[in-house]
């Protein structure tokens, strides 16, 4: 397994996309535990092809870096309309739909094969003070005193599956407050999961650059909660079949994704071969950063 530093280097690398022409942009993908392009990966890739046409425009760098009073991501709207090829790169095309005072509209539009795969809608703001008021922190352990995912994966899963995990997620420092779905497979519990994350390294400050890893680690986890419901382990372990549909993301506060952060995600419904997962991302000092939804296919093999 690389070591986590080169880990995060890859990962940022991978999410820093070639320039080809005005808002046409290139992105490599990778091999991932099931024959497609990673959901997170695309979306994130996508919110780097947007921020990069949000004027003053960012110029191409491994950091993302920005210029100070740049809009920055208030909320995203995403649909993976088809499976990505790993093997392929994924061309992003950017609409620029709108330039305001204070909002700034983006549409991206992912193509591999010469066919669109996943089209996002993103929405940019410029700072400025308005009312405030927030839902209280969920209780949840502290991130120190749970077990990591190289202590965790192995005690629940196969070892070659579990080392695949633990080389993909390596950028990240994952930690489940619980016991994840494939670790307690036929027992029902309660449709809820808190995972706390961070990035395995520092980040620049660029406020898109941190926005891009917490979208690129939302979809790793949420439709835990929906198998959790009925004691389905997952796609880890083949007794679900599932894929993302659409991802809906509304960034409220600042954040840095490279400080621990409370993914605290729960089901309110699964039905008709489709499963919903909701969340709210909160940082450690109890301030709620981040809410997101999302619904994906849920079926069992038959």
């Amino acid at each position: 397994m690389p070591e986590a530093p080169s880990a995060l280097d890859d990962l940022l690398a991978l999410l820093d996309l070639e320039p080809i022409e005005r808002d046409i942009f290139r992105g490599r993908s990778r091999s991932a535990l099931v024959p497609r392009v990673f959901g997170g990966q695309v979306a994130a890739q996508a919110m780097v092809a947007a921020g990069r046409t949000v004027p003053p425009e960012r110029p191409p760098s491994s950091r993302l870096r920005s210029s100070r009073g740049v809009p920055q991501p208030h909320s995203l709207h995403a649909y993976f309309l088809v499976p990505g090829d790993p093997g392929a790169p994924i061309v992003y095309e950017v609409d620029r739909i709108r330039d305001g005072r204070s909002f700034t509209t983006r549409r991206v539009v992912a193509i591999q094969h010469g066919r669109p795969i996943f089209h996002l809608s993103a929405s940019f703001q410029t700072d400025e003070e308005g009312l405030d008021h927030q839902a209280e922190m969920p209780a949840a352990p502290d991130p120190e005193t749970l077990p990591t995912a190289e202590e965790m994966l192995p005690r629940h899963l196969p070892e070659d599956i579990a080392r695949r995990l633990v080389e993909a997620r390596a950028a990240v420092d994952l930690r489940y407050a619980d016991t994840p779905p494939w670790g307690s497979v036929g027992t029902l519990r309660e449709p809820r999961s808190q995972v706390w994350f961070r990035t395995h390294g520092k980040l620049a400050d660029d406020p898109l650059l941190h926005v891009v890893l917490a979208t690129y680690v939302s979809d790793m986890t949420l439709l835990d909660s929906v198998l959790l419901a009925h004691g389905r382990g997952g796609w880890a372990i083949g007794d679900v079949v599932g894929a993302s549909l659409d991802h809906a993301m509304w960034f409220h506060r600042p954040f840095r994704a490279d400080e621990w952060l409370l993914y605290d995600q729960e089901s309110p419904s699964a039905a008709a071969g489709r499963g919903l997962g909701q969340a709210r991302i909160w940082t450690r000092d109890g301030r709620l950063a981040v809410s997101v939804i999302q619904e994906g296919v849920v079926r069992v093999p038959r």
